[in-house]
């Protein structure tokens, strides 16, 4: 049996301008190739910059911390965890990359939260809240800016979610509630950072 090839029809304003099925590119656009990202890269490990920090302080699956660090990696950020003994082994076994990055150990986190917030860092909580922005209206991070991740269960605790300047949420349509943790806050890090 032969396939028969349809045309799929375009609008007549793409037609007019001579583009083909594949939609306009915006002059503003330069595609770069593999090189030219490759050389564009930080040649080595970043150090703690200070600007970005994702504070995953209450984690419940160990895996979403490996996934996180990498995440804070490409975007230079710097994760903040407490310092128990399995979250050390679960960074240990989730981190690919081949140089360490800037991991904080915080023993207090609620204490942690309150003193960053004081210095005047934005405090920005992943949680559903019926205050939250979306996702899509979170600004860059033009200061130091704690992302804070609550439990996997129960969320981020009160202590903490009475500390944030702004919860944001991310929209989403299936049956579930909420994203994987560190899913949800490699989102929330490419947006304070600036690169989505």
């Amino acid at each position: 049996m032969a396939r028969v090839r349809r045309e799929v029809p375009l609008p007549d304003d793409s037609r007019s301008l001579g583009h083909d099925r594949s939609p306009p590119v915006s002059p503003a656009i330069r595609v770069r190739s593999r090189k030219d990202l490759r050389a564009a890269r930080r040649p080595r490990g970043h150090r703690c910059w200070g600007h970005l920090v994702a504070a995953a302080l209450w984690p419940l699956h160990g895996t979403n911390l490996g996934t996180l660090l990498r995440t804070c990696d490409a975007v230079g950020a710097c994760l903040a965890v407490p310092p128990f003994r399995w979250v050390d082994e679960a960074l240990a076994r989730g981190n690919t990359l081949r140089r360490p990055s800037c991991v904080h150990r915080v023993g207090d986190p609620a204490g942690w939260l309150a003193m960053e917030r004081a210095n005047g860092s934005r405090m920005v909580g992943v949680e559903l809240a019926d205050e939250a922005i979306r996702l899509a209206d979170l600004p860059v991070a033009d200061r130091r800016t704690i992302m804070i991740l609550g439990h996997e269960a129960t969320g981020i605790p009160p202590q903490a979610l009475d500390l944030i300047h702004y919860a944001v949420e991310i929209p989403m349509v299936g049956t579930g509630h909420s994203l994987n943790v560190a899913v949800a806050g490699s989102l929330v890090l490419y947006k304070l950072a600036g690169l989505t």
